[in-house]
């Protein structure tokens, strides 16, 4: 159950990330800094993301 809690986190918070990288492109993120933000942003929030739904798909709940 714990990995399950974990994954549903991860996935929050590369949501969460994705979404900033998104709002950040559309405010116009043309100078220098706004795009490292995007990329890195953008990024991890992808990493999160796949990593909280991969830990939610290959938990197996067994009853105790």
């Amino acid at each position: 159950m714990e990995k399950r809690v974990l994954g549903i986190v991860l996935s929050i918070l590369g949501v969460a990330g994705l979404i900033y990288a998104g709002i950040t492109f559309m405010n116009g993120g043309s100078s220098n800094q706004n795009i490292k933000a995007i990329i890195f942003s953008g990024v991890l929030g992808a990493i999160f993301f796949f990593a909280g739904i991969g830990l939610i798909k290959n938990t197996s709940d067994r009853p105790t």
